[in-house]
Parts: structure tokens; sequence; C-alpha cells
């Protein structure tokens, strides 16, 4: 009705000769300022709108900036096929240099860095949990790229459903709790920002359902929600290959309509934490689950590892657990995925093949193929397995070592540790770190860990491998994260589920793994998890009551628990520190 009330002030207008929205016109002052408003929130936000373009010319999409340094966001799809280094067009007409970041195969989102500058235009991140159906959108980008001067196009609609599930399309791409809008999204609209009527970015665009043929806009469209994304975001600045979480349970609507766990995994931390079959999900991540797909919903916008709430009912109890979210993909099959020449399909697969090639979008008129990247950017892509761009990972890696270096330097105390004071429940311990073994005496009772011989074990037991991991904790503090078997930056989560947001940094070594926590405000190290295995439970570290030993800042008191429960405090008292044997070395 909307537009055929405009099509007639405007047949109106030229029978009378006279402006459409002239200031002699009976347009009501709300109509005009309606217009005026969205207006000037296009003029806003179109600078942020990027246009991309494969490094072959052969393909290519859309994205948006969402910091100053040239962070953009766009589809997994659009860079699947790009090269590691593009040309992305802005709309003050220039093309500049791009580099890969990171992908998210499974939740269709990629991670590009423009450069060149460090002043670009940005969008404004939304809330896109406060989205409601009937809610004004505008979906921009450059479909079929008809904006060869890098203009965005413009399209304008309405928020048709909210939180919507989309199966699968030929591949393991899920789109959950995603936007619908009616706002027209065609090929090349894909990876372009979707945003409120106050300019606020709310979602990346990215599925559309198309007709059979010629991939014409059905009016149905799916943009992946920002708040999933910020979940993501510094997973995302790791340049890793990013991963989405399984609670390694699968649920299903029982005979009284509730969610039921149907399947669950003896070794997942859910199972450990108590979750068994015919258990009632209640809530998750702090959302009431009423659906199967609710569920899929909520637990596809976190990434693996996450720390997070669950309720469940058994008998008409309620019991809250805080479980830790498994890989929902191996390295192997992400690896294999992101090989894939076609990259992922937008159509459903029962409208087109999902094995037919995707359709190449050529390079707008008069701007030819781009060349290779210059010179001077070469050294910002670093191949690696398991990695998009291993190099934006070593930039986060150096920020965190450099800041625990910063509060804690111990690079030149490599020999024998030796911490002495007094556990929680008074007795006095000595602890002794060193290259070949770790030894903790305590009373009558003496605790050994080889590392010599042997892999490590529970020791002292109950603990979940207390020595073991204190072994983690002098290699990183001494800066000797070139012996462990892999160092690498996660990402960010909450820490313990329910506490700040913490920087993560892994750490590998004979099969062990420790998980180091930063405060995202100060990058204080907050503690670490070691795991004996994959799939053990980890004996938790906690750091308190940083002291000044040795000139450096040391955590006064270590907090141990394990299986849920405390082990022991260690209040540290003395620290001394030794030079490395030079034939030890």
């Amino acid at each position: 009705m909307q537009n055929v009330f405009f099509c007639a002030l405007f047949i109106i207008s030229l029978l009378f000769h006279a402006p459409l929205f002239g200031e002699n016109s009976n347009v009501a002052p709300a109509v005009l300022a309606a217009q005026k408003q969205r207006i000037d929130v296009i003029k806003a936000v179109s600078p942020s709108v990027v246009a991309i373009f494969g490094s072959a010319g052969d393909g290519g999409g859309s994205g948006v900036l969402v910091t100053p340094d040239g962070y953009a966001l766009t589809n997994f799809h659009v860079v699947s096929g790009a090269g590691n280094f593009m040309k992305c067009g802005l709309n003050d007409g220039k093309l500049y240099d791009a580099v890969i970041v990171s992908i998210d195969p499974t939740g269709d989102v990629a991670l590009i860095k423009l450069l060149g500058r460090n002043n670009f235009p940005v969008a404004k991140l939304g809330n896109s949990d406060s989205v409601q159906v009937g809610d004004w959108a505008y979906a921009m980008g450059n479909p079929f790229l008809l904006a060869t001067d890098f203009q965005p196009t413009i399209t304008y609609g309405i928020v048709s459903g909210v939180h919507r599930y989309q199966y699968p399309a030929g591949t393991f791409l899920e789109y959950t709790d995603c936007i619908q809008v009616d706002s027209s999204i065609n090929p090349g609209n894909s990876g372009g920002p979707l945003f409120n009527a106050d300019g606020e970015l709310i979602g990346i665009n990215g599925r559309g359902s198309f007709e059979k043929r010629g991939r014409v806009n059905s009016g149905a469209g799916y943009a992946i929600s920002i708040n999933q994304i910020k979940h993501f975001w510094d997973h995302l600045k790791s340049g890793r290959i990013v991963d989405h979480a399984s609670l390694g349970a699968t649920v299903a609507t029982g005979f009284d309509a509730k969610v039921d766990v149907a399947e669950i995994l003896e070794d997942s931390d859910a199972y450990r934490k108590g979750l068994r079959l015919g258990d009632e999900i209640v809530s998750f991540a702090g959302r009431p689950i009423r659906s199967v797909n609710q569920f899929k919903n909520i637990l596809g916008i976190y990434p693996a590892g996450w720390t997070l709430p669950l309720v469940y009912r058994r008998d008409e109890q309620k019991t809250k657990i805080y479980v830790r979210l498994q890989s929902l993909h191996t390295a192997a099959e992400l690896q294999k995925h992101i090989s894939s020449p076609n990259g992922i399909p937008d159509e459903k697969p029962d409208q087109d093949d999902p094995k037919k090639p995707r359709m190449p979008i050529p390079m707008p008129h008069g701007h030819p193929a781009p060349p290779a990247p210059p010179e001077k950017y070469k050294h910002l892509y670093v191949p690696k397995t398991g990695f998009t761009n291993y190099y934006f990972n070593q930039q986060q890696q150096d920020r965190l070592v450099q800041a625990l270096h910063a509060h804690s330097n111990f690079s030149d105390r490599k020999g024998n540790w030796t911490l002495t004071g007094k556990l929680d429940n008074g007795a006095d311990f000595t602890l002794t770190l060193a290259d070949k073994g770790i030894g903790l005496e305590s009373g009558k009772d003496i605790f050994l860990q080889s590392l010599e011989t042997g892999m490590p074990i529970d020791e002292p037991p109950g603990t979940g491998g207390l020595l073991a991991a204190l072994h983690h904790f002098r290699l990183l503090l001494s800066g000797q994260s070139d012996r462990f078997t892999d160092f690498y930056y996660l990402g960010s989560e909450p820490l313990d589920g329910k506490n700040e947001m913490v920087d993560v940094l892994v750490a590998t070594q004979t099969g062990t793994i420790s998980r180091w926590y930063f405060n995202k405000t100060d990058l204080s190290l907050r503690g670490f998890d070691f795991y004996l295995t994959e799939n053990s439970e980890p004996c938790s570290i906690r750091f308190e009551q940083f002291r000044t030993l040795n000139g450096q800042k040391f955590p006064g008191e270590l907090d141990i628990q394990y299986e849920n429960r405390p082990v022991m405090k260690m209040k540290i008292e003395r620290l001394k520190l030794e030079a490395a044997d030079p034939d030890n070395k």
C-alpha cells in the first residue's frame, strides 16, 4: 500500500507540474521528516559498506567495516574463492588492498582487514536481540555488482521474522538465531550489512530463498545476527578456522512436548557434570528452552570452548550446571571443508543443486582484475595448518605475552624455582619446579612428577595433575613458550561461564593442555585450567592477591579446584629463583 501511495503522489505531481515533496506540497510534515531521517541514515552508514573483489577478478560480494583500523565483516562464502588478498571498494571511489584474517565456515562469517588507513569509516554495532518483527531494515551492498562507482545499493523493508533457524544446505553450514527480512537480497549482497532504522548494524546478510532459475530475490532473506558475531569477535581476530559449539548431546521433543536429552556422549563435559538421558532441558545460556529449534538456535551462536549455564529437570528437581562446550567439528572436517572450490551455496537444497558451481560475479566495468598484492603487504599472510592466517594469531600471542612479562618477567630465571608457604589447613609446604621434575612436600607427604620418564600423572592424587600443571606455569612465566608442542591465541570467553571476559592462550605438551586466562581490561593473568588429556576434567588454578617477589609481581595465592570442588589453597610467602644451568639449557 505504501508503494501505491507514493506512485499516486508521483502521477499527481506530473499532472499538476508540481514537485513531489516541494515547499508548497501538502505532504504531512511527519512524512517529510521520515523521508529525511531515512536519507540521513543512508548517508551516515554508506561509507562503511565494502565492495569485495577476488584476486582473480571472478568473484566478490559485500562487507562492512567495524573498526577504524580496517577490520571488516563479510560471509565465508564470499571469500572462500577470493584468495588470501583481495581488493575492496568504498563509496569514496577508492580501491583498497585487503587480506584475509579468519573464517567461520559453519556460521558463514569471515573477517578481512582493509589496508592503507587507520581511520576507516565504521558501522555502529546494534543489539540484534532487541530486533522485533515489523522493524524497518536497510540491506546494503552490491547486488550483481551494479555499483561501478562503489556506491552501495540500498533496499528497504521490514524484519519478517526473528530467531530463525536455517538448516544446512548441502554442507554443515547453519544459520542459527538469524534475522529474516523482506528487504531485497540478491547475489552480491552476501556479506553486506543489515542496518536498523537508527543506522545500527544488526546483522550480516547471507542467505536468500531464491527462485530456482535466475537466482532472483523472492522476498525472504536471512542475516546473521550481530550478537552472534560479538560472541565470535575475538575468535575471528585470532586468524584461526573458527568452530561452533556442541553440547555433546542431542535433544528431542518428548511426548509431553518437553525438550529432553535424546543422546549424550559419556566423555562430554555435560555428562561429567551430571546430565543424563531423559533429562529435560529447562534453560541454556540464560534463555528458556521450549523447542528443539530454539535450543539449536541458542547453541549455534556460541564458539566451541565456552562455559555456559544449563538448567535441567529430573524427577521434578531442577539442577544448574556450568558446561564447557566442545567443538562441533573435527579439525580435519574444517580443513577439508574450506578447501572446497565452490564455497557455500545461497540456495536451499530443494530449490537448486548445491553441487552446482556458484555463479561468478564479474568485476565492474572500468575496474580490471586486481593485480597481486603490493610487496609491502605480503608479510601479512602466514599459512599454517588449522589457521586461516597465522600472522594475526602471532600478533595476539605477542600482545598477551608482552603484557605478562610487563607484570612478571622471569625470562632470565629458567633454572629451579622453589616456592614456600602455607596451605589453607595451616600446614607448611615446599614446592620445587625444575626441568627434570616437580616436587611438593608438606609434612610427611611428598609428591613427585618426573618430566624425563613416563607421562604426566594425577599427582597429588585427586587434583587433576597439579604438579604437571605447575610445569606449564613455570614454562610460560619464564618465557619458554617455544617448548610447548603448540601455542596459540584462542579468542575470548566469560571466565568460568559467569565472570568477566578473558582472553585465552592455549598451550599443549606431551598430550597435556593448558588454557591461560587474561583479563581483557588490564591483561593481568587470572589463572589457568590444565587437562591431563583432551577430555579429562581440568585442574583449575586461579590467582589471587598478587605480591612483589624477587622484584616481580607474582600470585600470592593459588586457589586450586578439581571436579567442581576445592582442593587446596597455596599461600606463597617466599620465591627462590635460580638461573638456568648452562649445561642444561
